[in-house]
């Protein structure tokens, strides 16, 4: 079945080819097409373009449709195109001619349209709550792990002291500048494009103030020529938030293999956890964090593709943009997974002590010695060169007393100040109003 189709039958070659993985993708976009259906069949009668009792008929059974999909009980039959046609044909063959009726002032374009939306508005809301409780768990081990020092290091040097407590906390504060992006894309996604139907808009008196009301979306997109613009525009934005948050993964990710290592046995993990070798009996491999360095450095590719899907093309719709699902939706799958992976390594890490006392971090405490004589009096190029020299000489014999009391240095990590900041975070999505818009359409 084809929403569009009158009595030509498509060559089953280029129904293959143009379809794609369409079905699969549209199983999960299935709830969200049924909300924008329970939204469009509400204002349709508030305009008098549906009887009262083909609503009353018409939402009864969408709400059955959406208890199914929630349920695990539904599936896009093999003829049918996609999950609008499967959604008006239950209607059809359950109520009989009122099923007809719903797709009155839509277009499948501005059908398609909400349903991305909702189904992105929902999935940024998920990563978002991972990310929440990914950062949650840094602080905690920042606090835990505050007083243990940890080498520093710039261009794989030895650098400077630094500490568990500013290594935790460092990603957490990365996390919430990626939610800054997160927080543009969901509210560029949480505009309402139906009514802007083919892209061009409507003869029926639509009320689209009404359904932006009844879906819990922030606006409308008024114009109805950038309504169906911000297709592929939409997920450009969506997959620069996704790859920020993967560049933080993948770097942390990174550290932790090198943290691992042999060389550096800065931290273990329990041995369930890790993998080993079929011939070197010694091997605990940081599998976890190497999948999630190779799948993250994968999303920041992902801006590069939706733009090079949809560079050049001009106002209106083209078919391509379908194959923006075959982007966004794995993507999606695959960074709630790592920040879940991410989570789940990182409560059972167990951090070293004593890390310092090994002779060869001695160089690591050369600026705290220029700093000392800085403050008893010397001029700082002076005690630089005289710090220099001594180590010249391998006549250096530091004192390892670590003395940073600055904001967000080692003494005084600011954990209290970016907690706030992420809470002030939070805040910002409107992710109570969204639900509440939700149950109301479904109770």
């Amino acid at each position: 079945m084809k929403l569009w189709q009158k009595t030509t039958n498509v060559d089953q070659l280029v129904e293959n080819f143009t379809v794609g993985r369409d079905r699969e993708f549209d199983e999960q976009m299935a709830a969200f097409d049924v909300l924008g259906s329970l939204a469009h069949t509400q204002m349709l009668e508030s305009v008098g373009l549906l009887p009262k009792e083909d609503l009353s008929v018409i939402q009864q059974e969408l709400k059955k449709i959406y208890a199914d999909i929630q349920s695990g009980n539904f599936k896009i039959e093999a003829e049918v195109e996609d999950i609008h046609s499967q959604v008006e044909l239950l209607l059809t063959r359950r109520i009989g001619e009122a099923g007809k009726k719903i797709h009155s002032g839509r277009s499948r374009n501005d059908q398609v349209l909400v349903d991305l939306k909702l189904y992105f508005r929902h999935e940024l809301q998920e990563v978002v709550e991972s990310v929440q409780t990914l950062f949650n768990l840094l602080i905690s081990l920042s606090e835990k792990h505050k007083a243990v020092l940890l080498p520093g290091y710039t261009h794989l040097q030895i650098a400077m002291p630094s500490s568990f407590g500013l290594w935790f906390g460092a990603y957490a504060e990365s996390l919430i500048d990626d939610l800054e992006l997160v927080l543009a894309a969901y509210h560029i996604t949480n505009k309402n494009p139906l009514g802007s139907a083919a892209g061009y808009g409507s003869s029926f008196p639509l009320n689209r103030t009404l359904t932006t009301k009844l879906l819990g979306f922030e606006d409308l997109n008024y114009n109805v020529v950038y309504a169906q613009m911000g297709r592929g525009k939409t997920e450009r934005v969506i997959a620069q938030a996704l790859s920020s948050i993967a560049a933080t993964l993948a770097k942390m990710a990174m550290d932790q293999c090198m943290y691992l290592s042999q060389n550096f046995a800065f931290v273990s993990y329990p041995e369930n956890l890790t993998t080993g070798s079929s011939i070197m009996p010694h091997k605990k491999n940081p599998d976890v964090w190497e999948i999630m360095r190779g799948r993250c450095n994968r999303l920041q590719a992902l801006p590069t593709d939706v733009a090079m899907m949809t560079t050049n093309l001009p106002s209106g719709y083209h078919r391509e943009l379908q194959l923006l699902k075959e982007l966004l939706f794995p993507a999606f799958a695959d960074i709630k997974n790592c920040l879940h992976m991410a989570t789940f390594m990182l409560e059972h890490i167990e951090v070293k002590n004593n890390i310092l006392d090994d002779p060869k971090y001695a160089y690591l405490f050369s600026v705290e010695v220029v700093n000392q004589m800085v403050l008893d009096g010397m001029p700082f190029r002076d005690a630089y060169k005289h710090v220099g020299l001594a180590i010249e000489k391998g006549e250096f014999n530091p004192d390892k007393t670590v003395n940073h009391t600055h904001e967000g240095s080692i003494g005084n990590l600011c954990n209290g100040q970016i907690t706030n900041n992420m809470v002030k975070m939070i805040a910002q999505f409107p992710f109570d109003k969204v639900d509440n818009a939700v149950k109301d359409l479904v109770k």
